[in-house]
């Protein structure tokens, strides 16, 4: 018979506080309560509660801030924003990225997507596509699938006038926080429609990503499939402790803090 396993008391702590990020209590931005107020409530010593927060600093979600207290962390958070996986240009100047809506729509999830995001077959969805221009030139071409029950108040007013990430408006707005991503990367010929819409030749050679997401709990909430072109611009990321201490290549599943 085997033995009953125990995790350490910082952990029970840890996933205490994981079900309060999960539920709301605190949301993206605000502050959680001091460490002595944490300890009080849950009848444990201060630096038991201090070694949960660490792991949760150390996971990016949570950040602390010298003199104000510790936030929730949001995808405006410098120090967050800095681990995703993301696309430079090759000159290393800054651009301008301006995202232009291709469409919006509100459909039934197919077999793959709902297995993608734990739905069942025939539960509402709502696709996003994009194209995301670069100084000009026409870079990612994606698709962005959202459980329909979830945000059942977009628009594509509201993802066409948001400035930035959509991350950003999924958590400002929505209240939903994506904290880690699985995707999976290969090498692609470009078909006659992406090719149009990314100004390059059919077969060109494109970089297709596909990248689930997840919010608190583990729980699925954003398929996405991207096509980038990188002729000019290169993909970089920061992986933090999310990830396994091994390198990053074509067709390897990793996880990462989401981008765009």
């Amino acid at each position: 018979m085997r033995s009953p396993t125990f995790s350490p008391l910082y952990q029970q702590i840890k996933a205490l506080l994981l079900e309060s990020l999960r539920s709301g209590e605190w949301r993206p931005g605000e502050a959680i309560p001091s460490e002595l107020d944490l300890a009080a409530r849950f009848k444990v010593s201060q630096g038991t509660v201090r070694k949960a927060i660490d792991e949760l600093s150390a996971e990016n979600l949570v950040v602390r801030r010298q003199g104000k207290g510790t936030f929730v962390a949001t995808h405006g958070e410098r120090q967050v924003r800095f681990r995703f996986l993301r696309l430079a240009p090759d000159s290393g100047e800054p651009v301008l990225v301006e995202r232009q809506l291709l469409d919006f729509k509100r459909v039934r999830a197919g077999a793959e997507i709902a297995r993608a995001l734990d739905l069942k077959s025939g539960d509402p969805l709502v696709m996003i596509k994009r194209l995301l221009v670069f100084g000009g030139d026409p870079v990612v071409l994606e698709e962005v699938w959202l459980p329909g029950n979830l945000f059942k108040g977009l628009t594509p007013a509201a993802v066409t006038e948001h400035k930035g990430a959509l991350y950003n408006l999924f958590e400002t707005q929505f209240g939903t926080r994506m904290v880690r991503a699985e995707e999976k990367l290969k090498a692609v010929a470009a078909d006659a429609a992406s090719a149009g819409s990314l100004a390059v030749p059919a077969g060109h050679p494109l970089l297709a990503v596909e990248r689930v997401s997840f919010t608190y709990s583990d729980r699925p909430v954003e398929w996405r499939r991207g096509l980038y072109k990188t002729d000019r611009h290169s993909t970089g990321a920061s992986w933090g402790e999310l990830v396994p201490r091994s390198n990053l290549s074509l067709g390897q599943r990793n996880q990462c803090a989401p981008a765009l």
